[in-house]
């Protein structure tokens, strides 16, 4: 098994849900949610940095998170929906473990988030069009994880199960 496993994708593709399962199975692995951890850091909501400082500056917030988390073993880390778009975001993450894109159709993406109200890339004109959009443009970099793993219309169980299967190889 590698030092960190590190699950990135979209919201709403299930980084949060799955990485809290996981670390049930996994005791020994302490449980990195990039996002928790910038909150807890800056006393803010990840919605109101984006709205206070842009998104920009959210990033460098995230990069450094990132940065800090990948000193460390044995984690299961929870990266943000736009993390991997950073070069040197996808370095880091490629030497510290094994990084898995949890991948889901935009339509059960649309379908687990449309009533959420913290997405801040999504606060205006939330709609399947902006999520297919912003998958668009992501896809490239998530195609680039060590494993690929589809979560639509799975459940969170059945998904850790892939998970172990391909870390366990």
């Amino acid at each position: 098994m590698s030092k960190n496993i590190i699950l990135i994708g979209m919201m709403g593709s299930g980084k949060t849900t799955v990485s809290k399962e996981l670390s049930k199975v996994l005791p020994d692995y302490k449980l990195v949610d990039i996002d928790n951890e910038i909150e807890k850091s800056t006393q803010k909501k990840i919605s109101e940095i984006f709205l206070k400082h842009g998104e920009h500056f959210f990033r460098m917030l995230e990069s450094d998170k990132i940065r800090k988390f990948s000193q460390n073993t044995n984690q299961i880390i929870s990266a943000g929906g736009g993390a991997f778009e950073d070069e040197q975001n996808r370095k880091i993450l490629f030497e510290c473990g094994t990084v898995i894109y949890l991948k889901a159709t935009a339509e059960e993406i649309y379908n687990r988030i449309k009533n959420e109200t913290h997405r801040p890339l999504l606060k205006r004109n939330f709609s399947l069009e902006k999520i297919q959009n912003i998958m668009e443009k992501r896809e490239k970099n998530y195609q680039k994880a060590n494993h690929i793993i589809d979560t639509t219309g799975k459940t969170p169980y059945n998904i850790v199960k892939e998970i172990l299967g391909v870390i366990n190889d």
